[in-house]
């Protein structure tokens, strides 16, 4: 990016940093445990320390850095104990957002829905893993968004940010797109039937499954 295009100090420069850095690590650019030392980082994003810190500081309540006293700053582990706690708690929120999109959702919208079904179902045709967790991902943002449940959706897409990495590393486990896609399928079925209901508890079915994945 020119340096033109940096904005080196103020709230914008916080913000610039904020974005580059959350990125990076949803992204897995920045690994687990990789030490964020704000010298560099203000030199690599074309800010001032004070704009880093304050960044690292709003990426520590997201879940996404740890602070280590007297050691700076890293990229948070995420166990996968706390993986599975993370996700029981997904388990109650992506099944109030299912149940209230099979009753909220337009049928433009429930036509979308069925879309991304079909698009997974020819990724694992396919043999293609990372169209697969794209296409996976997309699938329950577009779930949480038509639930129009926002609060639920502001709490989920925390949790989910701490998940990336586990998310990444099951969609490329062997098997593992072939067994979720008929749990998402049944997602996507019992919501454009308008089954809220049955629609929170594929959703809790298809989350149970990825706690037993996780365990393996």
């Amino acid at each position: 990016m020119p340096n033109q295009a940096r904005p080196g100090t103020g709230e914008q420069a916080r913000q610039h940093a904020l974005e580059r850095l959350r990125q990076a690590i949803l992204r897995g650019d920045m690994a687990p445990a990789q030490r964020l030392v704000e010298n560099e980082l203000a030199e690599q994003f074309g800010v001032t320390r004070a704009s880093v810190r304050a960044a690292l500081i709003e990426l520590e309540s997201e879940g996404l850095v740890e602070r280590i006293r007297n050691r700076g700053s890293r990229v948070r582990v995420v166990t996968v104990e706390e993986a599975v706690a993370i996700t029981e708690c997904r388990m109650v929120l992506e099944g109030l957002c299912a149940a209230r999109a099979a009753v909220a959702a337009t049928d433009d919208q429930l036509a979308e829905l069925t879309g991304l079904g079909e698009a997974m179902t020819k990724a694992v045709a396919d043999g293609e893993p990372v169209t697969y967790s794209e296409l996976n991902h997309e699938l329950h943002a577009r779930i949480r968004q038509f639930s129009g449940q926002q609060t639920a959706v502001e709490l989920l897409e925390k949790l989910n940010a701490q998940l990336v990495r586990h998310r990444f590393q099951l969609a490329l486990r062997p098997g593992r797109p072939q067994q979720s896609l008929g749990e998402h399928l049944a997602m996507v079925e019992t919501i454009t039937a308008r089954d809220p209901q049955a629609a929170e508890a594929a959703a809790r079915a298809h989350l149970t499954s990825v706690i037993a994945a996780l365990r393996e």
